[in-house]
Order: C-alpha cells, then sequence, then structure tokens
C-alpha cells in the first residue's frame, strides 16, 4: 500500500465516512493539533521516565488516537468507531489524583522546564491547550462528541502534574515564579 494518494492535492481531505472537507476546516485543526500533541508526548515518553510515567503516557497516546478519530468522525457519521468516554475523564482524574500524592502542594506558579522529561511534558500541556481551544471552536460551527472538550480539559491538568511528578522523579527541582521582586 503506498503512503500517498493524491487526494488531498486539492487542498481537502474526508473525513471517516467520507465526507470531503476543506484541509482548513475546525474538525482537520483540532484532530490535527491532537495527532501534534501525541508527537510530543511521543517525544516525552522517549526520555528516561519513572515506571508510572511510562505507563500513564503509553495509555495516554492510544486515548489520542480515540480522540483523532473522535473528531475525524462527526457523530452522525453511520461510521462505527471508538469515541472518548466519561470512563476516558475518569482515568485522568484518577491519574491525577495518584500523582499528586507523590507531590507537595503549590503555594505559587511553577516556570515550565526542569528535566527533558518534565520540559516535554510542560510544552504537551501547552499544545494540549491549544487542541482544547481548537476543538472548543470546532464544536461553535460543527456537532463533536460531548466527552472530546472534557477529556482535552483534564489532559491538561494531568499534563501538568506529569510533568512535575517526572522533575521529582528525576531530582529536579521545581523552579517557581514569584512576581516581581
Amino acid at each position: 500500500m503506498k503512503i500517498y494518494t493524491k487526494k488531498g492535492d486539492s487542498g481537502e481531505t474526508s473525513l471517516f465516512g467520507g465526507t470531503r472537507v476543506p484541509k482548513s476546516n475546525e474538525r482537520i485543526e483540532a484532530y490535527g493539533t491532537v495527532d501534534e500533541l501525541n508527537s510530543f508526548i511521543g517525544l516525552a515518553a522517549s526520555y528516561e521516565l519513572s515506571e508510572s510515567g511510562t505507563k500513564y503516557l503509553r495509555k495516554v497516546q492510544e486515548l489520542l488516537f480515540t480522540l483523532g478519530a473522535d473528531l475525524a468522525t462527526p457523530p452522525s457519521s453511520q461510521t462505527r468507531i471508538d469515541r472518548i468516554s466519561a470512563d476516558d475523564v475518569s482515568f485522568l482524574e484518577d491519574a491525577i489524583d495518584t500523582l499528586e500524592e507523590n507531590l507537595e502542594s503549590l503555594k505559587n506558579f511553577v516556570l515550565p522546564g526542569g528535566s527533558q522529561p518534565g520540559a516535554t511534558l510542560h510544552i504537551a500541556r501547552t499544545i494540549c491547550r491549544r487542541a482544547e481551544r481548537a476543538t472548543v471552536k470546532c464544536a461553535n460551527v460543527d456537532d463533536i462528541s460531548d466527552n472530546c472538550i472534557k477529556f482535552l480539559n483534564r489532559l491538561s491538568d494531568f499534563l501538568f502534574v506529569i510533568a512535575r511528578y517526572e522533575n521529582k522523579h528525576a531530582g529536579v527541582r521545581e523552579e517557581t515564579w514569584k512576581g516581581k521582586q
């Protein structure tokens, strides 16, 4: 099977189910940003991580493929796919709670950075926020599954917490922002 089809050469692409849309479509922007996010999480996972970090990031990458398919498939489509569920949102909440048990409470903002995995996960968090904004923009003009925005909102919180967790695991002290002094 060839990787190129030439079907996108005119600036259009197909959603799951066959509907053709411009590549500038809000839905394409949303799932394209999710794809970018998944790649950055893959970069973070390529570094030496804690055992928990490896396990959680693998699961999150799988869920991001589900999210991408969900965003690429209008709910009205007859195409049968897995969709992001309330259980997937709960998985992130449980992971956040578990990871936070090992972290100090925050009293100040944390400057993004730290170890290579921690810093990369902070970048992933900002990409996740962009994916969330793109998904909200898509939802304003098109029908998307209800759990997509909830999942992305929770995922950005998870990415912040796991960045802190991986920095702690690497023995890198968090730098806090205290404003003008």
